[in-house]
């Protein structure tokens, strides 16, 4: 619920009313809301399709909705979203689903797209405005889908002019990190799990063998023990950190040489856009997602997800080309004022708007 605060700000400044409905608990919920007066509706939507609860969920939107009238519902994740349009579907209110990536594209296994593509083929008609935050899923939806309308907005956008505002003494965030001063240092962020991939870079790091390389992993997740026995096997210890979740993430980054991003799916990736906004180099695995922002030899090097080789080569010729480092950097910082909030924000109230027009 983070992300929206600047988009609810300026929707109110415009004249709307926004109110929220999501499976929450209070302390989950910013205290922006409250100061700008919007409701809050507690919904216990679960992320298991087959959950009785979902029934619940859908009769309690349904009462919601009809109590106050909403010209427009915007839903986000998944399971919520298939609620919200079934719900929604007979009523006189226009609907926008945000896919955050399709569970259904082109190397998903043969499984998704039995399971997830026909019922988002089927919700799509209760669909007046399908976004997408990457390319692939755009092409997929305006092919296969059959949403009123659909659009491709680059996510959720960052806030660009304060991530250059952030200002750190380097020296000092290293040594609170517990990483030497004069280290090359790599920064990954995300959730502990498979799909991120963490391990094809601590392979990759074991065959490198160059102990000036460190490598910080910012967040937490259930694959956090296999990725720490992994590195207690290939002896790595000493230059690998792993830092959980942190509220700090853009000083983290600025005191980094590289930002690699090395998952094997994502429907965007906010956390190398944010590296990049950094004047950090990626070093990304191709995905539908980062295909959206990594130009391979301009702002960044890109590697098959589980190419070892591939990552270690792009590490090792990074750390050994500083000025290309430097290179890619500066095209990274530049390239990516694209995904600046404002600028998201700006298509995202005229989405609005066109849709309330519509309504009227």
């Amino acid at each position: 619920m983070i992300f929206f605060k600047s988009l609810v700000k300026d929707l109110i400044n415009l004249g709307h009313t926004v109110d929220i409905a999501c499976n929450f608990s209070e302390n989950d919920v910013p205290e922006f809301y409250n100061e700008l007066n919007c409701k809050k509706y507690q919904i216990f939507f679960s992320r298991s399709p087959f959950s009785r609860n979902n029934i619940k969920s859908a009769k309690c939107l349904n009462k919601i909705i009809v109590e106050n009238k909403y010209d427009i519902i915007h839903c986000h994740t998944p399971i919520a979203s298939v609620i919200t349009r079934f719900v929604c579907r007979n009523m006189n209110v226009k609907v926008i689903y945000t896919a955050h990536g399709f569970h259904f594209y082109k190397s998903a296994p043969l499984i998704n797209w039995l399971i997830y593509y026909p019922i988002e083929k089927i919700c799509s008609k209760w669909t007046d405005l399908l976004i997408t935050i990457n390319k692939e899923d755009y092409e997929i939806a305006k092919r296969k889908l059959y949403a009123k309308d659909v659009k491709y907005i680059p996510g959720v956008g960052i806030n660009y002019d304060d991530i250059n505002n952030i200002l750190i003494n380097e020296q000092d965030k290293r040594k609170e990190l517990g990483v030497p001063n004069d280290s090359f240092l790599i920064v990954s962020v995300g959730e502990l799990n498979t799909n991120k991939n963490h391990s094809i870079i601590i392979k990759a790091l074991h065959k490198i063998n160059n102990p000036i390389i460190h490598y910080c992993i910012v967040g937490a997740g259930e694959a956090e023990m296999n990725l720490k026995q992994l590195t207690n096997n290939l002896n790595l210890c000493n230059q690998i950190h792993f830092l959980g979740y942190r509220n700090d993430v853009i000083e983290i980054y600025k005191c980094a040489d590289v930002c690699c991003f090395p998952s094997i799916r994502e429907g965007l990736g906010l956390a190398a856009i944010e590296g990049m906004a950094c004047g950090l180099p990626l070093i990304a695995a191709d995905n539908r997602g980062t295909r959206s922002y990594a130009i391979n030899g301009r702002n960044s090097m890109v590697c098959s997800p589980f190419d070892v080789d591939g990552f270690q080569n792009a590490i090792n010729k990074l750390f050994n080309d500083r000025e290309l480092c430097k290179i890619l950097g500066k095209n990274a910082k530049n390239d990516i004022e694209l995904f600046d909030v404002h600028l998201i924000n700006s298509q995202m109230v005229e989405v609005y708007s066109s849709i309330k027009n519509e309504a009227l």
